[in-house]
Order: structure tokens, then sequence, then C-alpha cells
């Protein structure tokens, strides 16, 4: 008998621009300089690129400018009076995980 692998169901363009997005957001040199320029692709169709924009906007901390085919994403570094959390401040839950 042979084995079919099954092959991966492809990315949706919505899926797959949320990625590049996603991917660019990631970036150390983003991180570095808290913004982005997302040039928009040929290959991106309307729907897609629109249902990221809808995203986006509904991001706190994010701001957006939007030009040409292209979004410009901007946010705050985080400073030195930003809280961050100790690994010891975490209390573990102490109910096990229902599944």
């Amino acid at each position: 008998m042979s084995k079919t692998a099954k092959q991966p169901e492809p990315l949706s363009a919505i899926d797959r621009l949320g990625l590049r997005v996603t991917t660019m957001i990631q970036h150390p040199i983003a991180q570095l300089n808290g913004g982005v320029v997302v040039h928009r692709l040929d290959t991106d169709p309307d729907y897609a690129w629109e249902a990221i924009l809808e995203l986006i906007r509904e991001t706190d901390g994010i701001e957006m400018e939007e030009g040409e085919g292209l979004i410009t994403l901007k946010w705050d570094l985080p400073t030195d009076d930003d809280k961050r959390v100790e690994l010891g401040e975490i209390e573990a839950l102490e109910d096990a995980a229902p599944f």
C-alpha cells in the first residue's frame, strides 16, 4: 500500500499578506526604529489589502498613514519606565487545563 501524504492547503491571499506584514513588523530593524513601510504588491488582491488595513486600524498602539499603494506603520518604543514582568511575579494556575 502506498501512503499518500496530505498536501497542506495553500494560504489565502489575506493570510499571505498578513504573514508578510507580520514578518516586516517583527524584523529587528523595524523594532529598533519603531516603524515600517509596507508596499502593496501587484499580486495583493483588493479584498486582502483592505482586510489587512482594517485589522491594523483596529489594533491599539499602531499609527497608520496610508499612501499610494503603501502604508507606514509606527508604534512607540519601550522606555525604561515601562513595567516589565519578571518570571517570579507570574503565578501558576492551580487548576489543570480542561483538555
